[in-house]
């Protein structure tokens, strides 16, 4: 799925000239305690060296774990990797996103 097609997710188009575009990404009506998925996207940037340590270093996964979630998102596209309510999730995706790995909560 992708950013655009997430349904508590929609964008805006607010254009200040004709050549320029601002796309806002809006969360609505999102349940803090209803069970989410975050789900990581493969990208052709980072290392799975790198995708394994943030997955140890942020989400406290085993080295095993970390390795077989970082095959899954090179072969699928993308993998769950960690289940939980997206209040709990929000932090754990930040975290990704900053260390510059797609991560979104679904």
């Amino acid at each position: 799925m992708r950013w655009m097609d997430h349904p508590n997710l929609h964008w805006t188009n607010h254009s200040t000239s004709t050549e320029e575009e601002e796309v806002v990404l809006v969360e609505e009506d999102i349940d803090n305690d209803s069970p989410s998925e975050l789900v990581v996207y493969n990208d052709d940037y980072n290392t799975f060296n790198h995708v394994i340590e943030c997955f140890i270093k942020i989400l406290k996964h085993s080295s095993h774990q970390a390795e077989q979630l970082s095959l899954m998102i090179h072969f699928n596209g993308k993998a769950t990797v960690k289940t939980a309510p997206f209040k709990v999730l929000k932090p754990y995706k930040d975290a990704l996103v900053e260390q510059g790995l797609s991560a979104v909560i679904e």
